[in-house]
């Protein structure tokens, strides 16, 4: 009999369906304005873990863990490999990544590898790696090489990077994150992908959006260069010549 009352115990257990939460979020600035006197920005992250909408509870238990996945603009990379000979380094391979992140950020509230497992981190592309695992023209074991490489190179430029203390959790739900963006942060749309886990499982996720934007000279110079190659250097060998002349002006006075 007491073997069937823990029998029926367990079943209930297991049936009882996993509480469901949602995460309501928040950034300090959904614009950062790239100036000529622009030196980088922080930005603050913020939110709670809360009931699910419609569900009945007040509150949720926890504890949770929190993981914010920050990525910039995507374009084409290539990654190339230099070899020395005779004295003169050469392009002897590259593989292209198309729309590869410029900037990727990663922020937890604790070790990725203690909050949950490795598949669930390659899968929701958490792990900078994770992003060098789709498929290429090159072949899985140089696209892995090169990639490989790509995100080193990212790193030692801090627009890759991992801070696995870059969460704090404020109260038992309510958590703070601040991002650092560098100085030369690509300009574009930015994406924030929230993850919520308890138990190593993910139970919620939200996304969170902001924007980098050139203003004055610098959009005008950045625009005319993308939208009228021509224009813009016809503009700068102008200006070129004229900075030419005049400091040739200037030094024989």
């Amino acid at each position: 009999m007491a073997r069937l009352l823990l029998a029926l115990l367990a079943f209930v257990v297991l049936a009882v369906p996993a509480q469901a939460v949602r995460i309501v979020s928040q950034v300090s600035n959904d614009l950062v304005e790239i100036t000529s006197s622009f030196d980088g920005e922080r930005l603050t992250f913020f939110g709670t873990i809360a009931p699910d909408a419609g569900s009945e509870e007040r509150s949720v238990e926890g504890p949770f863990h929190i993981v914010i996945a920050v990525v910039g603009p995507t374009q084409t990379r290539v990654a190339r490999q230099m070899t020395h000979n005779f004295g003169i380094w050469f392009n002897t391979d590259e593989v292209a990544f198309r729309n590869f992140p410029s900037f990727f950020q990663v922020l937890s509230s604790g070790r990725l590898r203690e909050i949950t497992d490795i598949t669930t981190l390659t899968t929701n592309y958490i792990l900078p790696e994770a992003l060098t695992l789709v498929p290429t023209d090159a072949g899985w074991w140089r696209t892995a090489v090169f990639g490989r490489e790509l995100v080193r190179l990212m790193t030692q430029r801090g627009l890759f990077g991992v801070n696995e203390n870059g969460v704090n959790f404020l109260a038992e739900n309510f958590y703070s994150a601040r991002l650092t963006l560098p100085s030369d942060a690509p300009p574009g749309p930015y994406v924030a992908q929230i993850y919520a886990f308890k138990n190593g499982e993910l139970v919620a996720r939200q996304t969170q959006g902001f924007a980098v934007r050139k203003i004055g000279f610098e959009r005008f110079l950045a625009i005319s260069a993308a939208q009228q190659p021509f224009v813009y250097g016809l503009f700068t060998v102008l200006l070129a010549l004229f900075t030419g002349w005049l400091g040739g002006v200037l030094f024989k006075r």
